[in-house]
């Protein structure tokens, strides 16, 4: 595999292993993920071990009380399958409860906003379907790290920090996560010691655990009290399912994939569908040009996103129409290269805690796997003596009438966490995604045009900069885009957000997989702690 001259020059080596690779968000859980590895298991088994793992020792942006979704590459069946293991609103929560409580808008915390967690039936769907290992191998790690503890890293402790007030305001979460009082240091070392008997409790007895019986009673008293209408029989009945992925034929041989709604992975096809009618590589890697063109189909993605995307079992969403080559077009020809589009998809906010984890194993499997709380910590709830906290996904609900999104029983809201995959030629090719709220499918569209449009690899298409919309003409820039083009940019109507206000730009990893020789090559987020681990 040759990789072209870069535009950018990349900071990190790429990591190159041949029998298998994981890179994630943090050491630890990577590592944890690279012994299942070693001792025989797969992408799949190795792919929970790790995401368990950042249950433990990133609780500010992942739990068990949250969701997943996975784009899986078995290689016997040389098929990409898909995974979404999303929860719904509990069979109580109405559009109309929400404004009866005098919300216009959907609230972004608390007790109204818990959705079914489903991770953990994802967990079970996944590897019954393609592991080859059991919870009680797989959390070994996991359980560990909760009772014996683990010192934070800087990046998770300022995240921490910045819950501080959030996780003050509920009993159950002020003790588990505040211990002292505060919110742990750099290098301190946090136990989580009820969370262990919560793994210890999975892995003898698996998922049903979680849904039925004690843990899932604390769960629903939880919410309950806080004035939530989660049932046990919300988690009783719930269940994940198998999806097809959606795609896009990006040309010479290059297929994106993404996972369909309730999720937003549409957006990134969307915007790539318009991003490819322009002649990228004329444009000018890091040119304003480039930047401006990528802009503007960021922002019609979103707006069609904003409009259609919701639960499909609920709600019609007209996907061959939204991603054919007609609509693209009619879509395309709204951009003027000289000048910004005022239309904005509503305000997709900076929020955005999730991890995001990818494996492939010398066999040719490849799991991209996404996980999230939503929001740091999501809803501030932590459950009972579980040391399970709890998501916020309900937040994304619409409480515009008629809207397909608008919040019922039963429904899933719109998902902002997405993973992503690449086939070159029908074959496996890249595993990846960038974590970060609505950076997400921005992120999906930076990156892999950098590996596809300009041939980087995996680390050089994650250090390059990116930039992140934020609503209506406004974006946000890394200071690595300079000021020749930030001026530009502005010149044609760009609304630049301060360079020294902190905006998140997402956290991403990335494996390539050459379908000749099998060697993995893997990169890493910078802006995170993220690590990735090969042998």
């Amino acid at each position: 595999m040759i990789f072209e001259a870069l535009a950018f020059p990349s900071r990190r080596s790429n990591i190159i292993g041949q029998r298998g690779l994981v890179a994630t968000s943090q050491p630890l859980a990577a590592q944890a993920g690279l012994d299942i590895l070693k001792q025989g298991g797969n992408a799949v088994d190795a792919a929970i071990a790790t995401v368990a793992t950042l249950c433990v020792v990133e609780p500010t942006s992942t739990g068990i009380g949250g969701d997943a979704f996975a784009l899986i590459w078995m290689a016997r069946e040389g098929k990409l399958f898909g995974l979404n293991a999303s929860g719904p609103a509990p069979a109580r929560l109405t559009a109309d409860l929400v404004r009866s409580r005098g919300h216009t808008t959907f609230p972004s915390l608390g007790a109204l906003t818990v959705t079914v967690p489903g991770s953990v039936r994802g967990w079970q769907a996944a590897l019954t379907r393609f592991g080859t290992r059991g919870l009680d191998s797989l959390l070994v790690q996991s359980i560990d790290y909760a009772r014996t503890g683990f010192p934070l890293s800087q990046r998770i402790a300022a995240a921490w920090g910045k819950s501080t007030d959030k996780m003050s305001q509920h009993p159950d979460s002020r003790r588990v996560w505040l211990p002292h009082g505060r919110p742990p240091l750099p290098a301190e070392i946090f136990h989580n010691p009820e969370f262990a008997q919560t793994l210890v409790t999975l892995a003898a007895e698996g998922p049903d655990a979680f849904y039925q019986g004690d843990i899932a009673r604390q769960i629903a008293d939880c919410v309950q009290a806080a004035g939530g209408v989660l049932t046990p029989d919300d988690l009783a009945q719930y269940q994940p399912e198998w999806v097809a992925p959606i795609c896009l034929d990006y040309g010479r041989g290059f297929t994106f994939y993404e996972i369909p709604p309730n999720g937003q992975g549409l957006t990134a096809l969307l915007a790539l569908n318009i991003a490819r009618r322009f002649d990228l590589p004329a444009l000018g890697y890091g040119s304003a040009d480039y930047y401006h063109a990528l802009l503007e189909a960021t922002k019609l993605a979103f707006a069609d996103a904003q409009a259609y995307i919701a639960d499909p079992h609920q709600a019609h969403i007209p996907l061959p129409g939204l991603l054919s080559d007609s609509y693209a077009q009619e879509r395309y020809a709204h951009i003027a290269m000289g000048q910004a589009l005022a239309r904005t998809a509503g305000d997709p906010s900076p929020h955005g805690d999730t991890v995001y984890l990818t494996v492939a194993d010398g066999e040719g499997n490849m799991v991209s796997w996404i996980q999230s709380l939503y929001m740091g910590f999501g809803s501030g709830l932590t459950a009972g003596t579980t040391g399970i906290q709890l998501q916020n996904r309900g937040a994304n609900f619409s409480l515009e009438p008629g809207h397909p999104n608008e919040a019922a029983p039963g429904k899933r809201p719109y998902h902002t966490i997405i993973p992503g995959f690449i086939t070159k030629d029908g074959q496996a090719w890249s595993s990846f995604g960038v974590m970060g709220g609505f950076m997400q499918p921005q992120g999906h569209l930076q990156v892999g045009l950098n590996m596809v449009e300009f041939g980087m690899d995996p680390q050089t298409a994650l250090d390059a900069p990116r930039f992140n919309w934020l609503k209506g003409t406004l974006v946000a820039l890394e200071p690595a885009i300079g000021p020749d083009v930030r001026a530009e940019l502005a010149r044609r109507g760009h609304d630049l957000y301060p360079v020294e206000a902190p905006v998140h730009y997402g956290g991403g990893q990335v494996i390539i997989r050459d379908p000749v020789t099998g060697v993995l090559i893997g990169g890493s987020e910078p802006r995170n702690d993220g690590t990735a681990v090969g042998w």
